[in-house]
């Protein structure tokens, strides 16, 4: 039997943590790293179009070339609930832990493909990205479009994970 490694996965914001959870890790290719970890927030969080909440499993998958992560979400049970998708900062792994810098923009896939939506497109404007630093801007419009245009083939976001 192997222990299993455990990795402090770290969500930044505009310089501050946002929040630090420990993960499992399930597989590292050397560009994408994997890891499973159960809902890390406190109580539930209800967006309307789906609920997170304690329970829930979250297999989450960052880039360390890309710029987005992809989290599979699950109730305890394992029933697929959809896809979230944070567009950040390429991870930065080291150290035992998963750095991102989230960007504002996000998108969610219901677990039968037929709802994708773009989320938070008011808080990226908002944020004065485009003016200081209107590189990584054009990186998070173009991860947004390809994360929302990948959803709707037929293969949808698990076939960036193979």
């Amino acid at each position: 039997m192997t222990a299993t490694t455990t990795l402090t996965v770290t969500l930044t914001k505009a310089g501050r943590t946002k929040i630090r959870y420990p993960a499992a890790l399930v597989t590292d290719t050397g560009d994408r790293i994997s890891v499973r970890a159960p809902w890390a927030a406190d109580g539930v969080r209800d967006f309307g179009f789906v609920r997170f909440e304690p329970g829930d499993v979250f297999t989450e998958h960052f880039w360390r070339t890309r710029w987005y992560a992809v989290k599979e979400v699950r109730t305890g049970g394992g029933v697929l609930k959809g896809w979230y998708c944070d567009v950040t900062r390429p991870a930065v792994v080291a150290d035992g832990g998963i750095r991102v810098e989230d960007l504002d923009l996000d998108l969610w896939v219901s677990a039968d493909g037929t709802s994708v939506l773009r989320l938070d497109e008011d808080e990226f404007a908002a944020s004065g990205l485009a003016e200081s630093d209107p590189q990584a801007a054009a990186e998070a419009v173009r991860a947004l479009d390809t994360l929302a245009a990948q959803a709707h083939t037929p293969q949808g976001l698990t076939a960036l994970l193979t």
